[in-house]
């Protein structure tokens, strides 16, 4: 830690190109949606893909999702970063194999039929989709784990330039699919996966320099990371990620059952792509939270940040719902007929919460990992879950709400339970910390 004071200003430097870099990769699914509504048959395949394909592969990545965070926190020394290494390349080859077992075998129609209850007209197309997708998990456990080490040692614009890099690659995918009129869900999954491996090729290739000049030469870290230590870390972290992830089958298993199915589904990726985009102004800030945390005087400027960002993306998202720029984003862009922006721009409004929320939740997130408490997040993440499953259930047992409407209201009731029980668990945290900082005034 020096001397020098962190400062708003330095702490903007930091985070813009991780925002940057999280909002690229916030714009993908919008564009995969705008490039499938103009394809064939765009409710099927935009179901298929935002109803099956996409909440089965967050799942099965869950276990790798948060080695950014992990990496971010414990890449200090080439002997952590190689202890890290290690659970990557296990983790990665384990479920990249479970990921073709569920696409190619029984196990598919009994998650996608039984448990999602997905309308049978989306349930071939989203098997195709999902054995398309089989380079997503190991290509992003590969990324986030020589990310995190980025991140660590000040490199943090080289992520932005690699999510261009994976944009590039989707457009390319896309607009080849397009010409050739591929079906939609092959175009889509075709496109995520070549970008993911485009990414993860540029960032590998990145990160040797990195590893050469700054990790190996590292002072040794006391007392050394074992296995046991990073296990007691990220077994939480992985709860927590599995958890987070869990409500989007859930989701997708509710909006299936509830008014206007196929509708819901086919919206839903685009709004909730949408909003993602404003959320992940507030997810960047995470690791922004855990890499200068330990800054001289680094607690008031942090919390000062994400209320101001907080702010931001929640006016921001509203001037847009109540505006003609929901109109041109919806319809005009996304090629979403009449009657399903009129449905997609609703849900912006019951979504208006939730980039605040993300933003509130990297700081008291943050903190909690910056000292080594985990615990916190995933009691956290199990509120969430509870909540917004409960608010979910509720929709289906009712039956008479729009499913595309409870199904954000849910998530939205979850992540404010989630952001509540997370300022309660990082009090002790922010107060030690404003402490050593003497601000008081937090």
């Amino acid at each position: 830690m020096t001397n020098t004071p962190l400062t708003l200003k330095r702490t903007f430097k930091v985070w813009l190109p991780l925002a940057a870099s999280w909002l690229l990769m916030g714009v993908e699914l919008p564009i995969l949606s705008a490039f499938v509504a103009r394809l064939a048959n765009p409710k099927i395949n935009l179901a298929a893909y935002g109803g099956i394909v996409f909440p089965i592969a967050l799942i099965i990545e869950a276990p790798v999702i948060m080695l950014l965070a992990a990496s971010t926190a414990l890449s200090k020394d080439w002997a952590s970063y190689q202890k890290l290494r290690r659970y990557m390349l296990l983790a990665g080859g384990f479920l990249t194999a479970f990921h073709l077992l569920v696409a190619l075998s029984p196990i598919y129609y009994f998650v996608a039929e039984g448990l999602l209850g997905a309308p049978p007209e989306i349930i071939e197309p989203a098997r195709l989709g999902l054995l398309i997708m089989t380079p997503w998990t190991w290509t992003i456990a590969y990324r986030r784990l020589n990310q995190g080490v980025m991140i660590r040692f000040g490199h943090s614009k080289i992520i932005g330039i690699g999510t261009g890099v994976r944009l590039s690659a989707d457009i390319l995918v896309l607009s080849l699919g397009f010409f050739l009129g591929l079906p939609g869900i092959v175009v889509a999954t075709s496109a995520v996966a070549s970008g993911v491996t485009a990414e993860a090729v540029f960032i590998g290739f990145k990160v040797q320099r990195i590893l050469r000049v700054d990790l190996k030469p590292a002072s040794v870290i006391q007392p050394v990371l074992t296995y046991r230590a990073f296990a007691a870390f990220y077994l939480p972290l992985v709860m927590t990620s599995l958890l987070t992830l869990l409500i989007q089958p859930m989701g997708s298993a509710a909006l299936g059952r509830m008014p206007r199915a196929l509708e819901s589904l086919a919206v839903w990726p685009i709004v909730s792509g949408f909003i993602f985009m404003l959320r992940s102004m507030g997810v960047a800030f995470n690791e922004v939270v855990v890499a200068l945390l330990d800054e001289y005087l680094a607690t008031k400027p942090l919390r000062h940040f994400s209320l101001l960002l907080s702010i931001v993306t929640t006016f921001t998202l509203i001037i847009i719902a109540a505006t003609p720029l929901s109109r041109l984003w919806l319809e005009d862009f996304s090629a979403l007929s009449p009657e399903l922006t009129t449905l997609a721009r609703n849900g912006l409004w019951i979504g208006a919460l939730l980039p605040a929320l993300n933003t509130l939740q990297s700081w008291y997130q943050g903190a909690l990992l910056n000292s080594g408490k985990t615990r916190g997040i995933s009691e956290a993440v199990a509120l969430y879950l509870f909540a917004a499953g409960l608010a979910l259930w509720g929709g289906v047992t009712w039956g008479k709400i729009v499913g595309l409407y409870v199904g954000l209201a849910a998530f939205s009731f979850g992540m404010l339970i989630q952001t509540f029980w997370l300022w309660f668990r990082s009090r002790s945290v922010i107060r030690t910390l404003c402490e050593r900082d003497q601000c008081l005034d937090i």
